[in-house]
Formats: C-alpha cells, structure tokens, sequence
C-alpha cells in the first residue's frame, strides 16, 4: 500500500499552465505504472497520462503535446505539467498507483483544476 497526497490545482486562464504533483508515502516505483486521470462534470474518469516502471510514458491523444508527466525518484513524486490548458481540462485530477495482476489501485484526494477566463 501507498498513500497518494496530490496538490497544485487551481483556477487558471485558457493558454496558461500549472503543475500537479503526487507525493507517495512509500516507494511508488514497485508498481507497474504511475499515472494522472481526471474526472470532468457528468464524465467518467479517463487516464490523461501514465508513466511505466522503465520509464516509457502514455497520453491521452487530447492532452498529447501539451501535458507531460514525470517522475523524481528520490522524492517518491510524480508530476503533471500542464501547458496551454483548454477550457475541456477543467475537472478534478487524480493520482494513481496500479499493479495489473493481482489488480491494485491506489489514489489520491484529487485536486480541482479549473480553467476559465
């Protein structure tokens, strides 16, 4: 087990940029994956950006080229780097933990991410 305590969500204007971070409790690099999803109003949660054990990353073809994920081994902390947000970005994000088999899934609090002018 982990706990994931994620923060830097806020209100920011459409082009601009913010930075999500996930502190782990424990050493989140046993697991198969790190990753971001976010929940929008009325949506389901969907994966925004995925960071495996070796270091490979995925993202979601909305957020391709705009959003980069990361890691710092000796903080246990994952980031997501958001850059020229959009309106449709606004929603809640959260941290994740996954091992595929046996199936674990770890998560943060979230933190809301905002985007208007």
């Amino acid at each position: 087990q982990v706990q994931l305590v994620e923060s830097g969500g806020g209100l920011v204007q459409p082009g601009g940029s913010l930075r999500l971070s996930c502190a782990a409790s424990g050493d989140i690099f046993n697991f198969y994956q790190m990753g971001w999803f976010r929940q929008a109003p009325g949506a389901q949660r969907e994966l925004v950006a995925a960071i495996f054990r070796g270091g490979t990353t995925h993202y979601a073809n909305s957020v391709e080229g705009r959003f980069t994920i990361s890691r710092d081994n000796a903080k246990n902390t994952i980031y997501l780097q958001m850059d020229t947000l959009k309106p449709e970005d606004t929603a809640v994000y959260y941290c994740n933990a996954h091992q595929p088999s046996p199936l674990v899934d770890e998560w943060g609090q979230g933190t809301q991410v905002t985007v208007s002018s």
